[in-house]
């Protein structure tokens, strides 16, 4: 399953490139974009734990980046 999902308060390149990192690394994500430039997560992802994914993913980015809101 792919998804697409708006970025809030998304300060830095760095920090994107980060996110992207950290939520490719997480069990069941297939691929993950995180774009500075336009804001934006793109995640393919396992369709039967996206939900537990997700959770995962606004975990991973407020650690990253305590402002940054993932708008679903």
């Amino acid at each position: 399953m792919k998804k697409k999902f708006k970025l809030e308060d998304l300060d830095c390149a760095n920090c994107a490139a980060k996110m992207e990192a950290a939520i490719n690394k997480i069990e069941g994500v297939e691929k993950a974009t995180v774009s500075f430039m336009t804001q934006r997560l793109v995640i393919e992802a396992d369709e039967s734990r996206f939900d537990d994914i997700m959770n995962q993913v606004v975990a991973v980015c407020k650690k990253v980046e305590p402002d940054c809101t993932i708008l679903m």
